[in-house]
């Protein structure tokens, strides 16, 4: 057996088996669990895209309403 498939089997068992008990430990479904690990792992990852896209827009504003000299005499 390759070592990718060793590495998936065992994030599989041991993965799914922490989603399986704390589920249980709540008393919900698991399938539940694990969507909401899914949801929270897009939103954490778009949320850093968004702070990126404000600041990225917060620095071309900055440059637009502060006007760029071309001389020294434009003082």
């Amino acid at each position: 057996m390759s070592l990718i498939l060793k590495l998936k089997y065992f994030s599989e068992k041991h993965g799914f088996n922490a989603a399986s008990r704390l589920a249980d430990k709540l008393g919900m479904r698991t399938s539940s669990v694990r969507l909401f690990f899914i949801y929270i792992s897009f939103v954490t990852a778009g949320l850093w895209f968004g702070v990126y896209l404000t600041l990225a827009f917060w620095l071309k504003l900055k440059d637009l309403i502060r006007g760029k000299r071309t001389s020294v005499f434009d003082l």
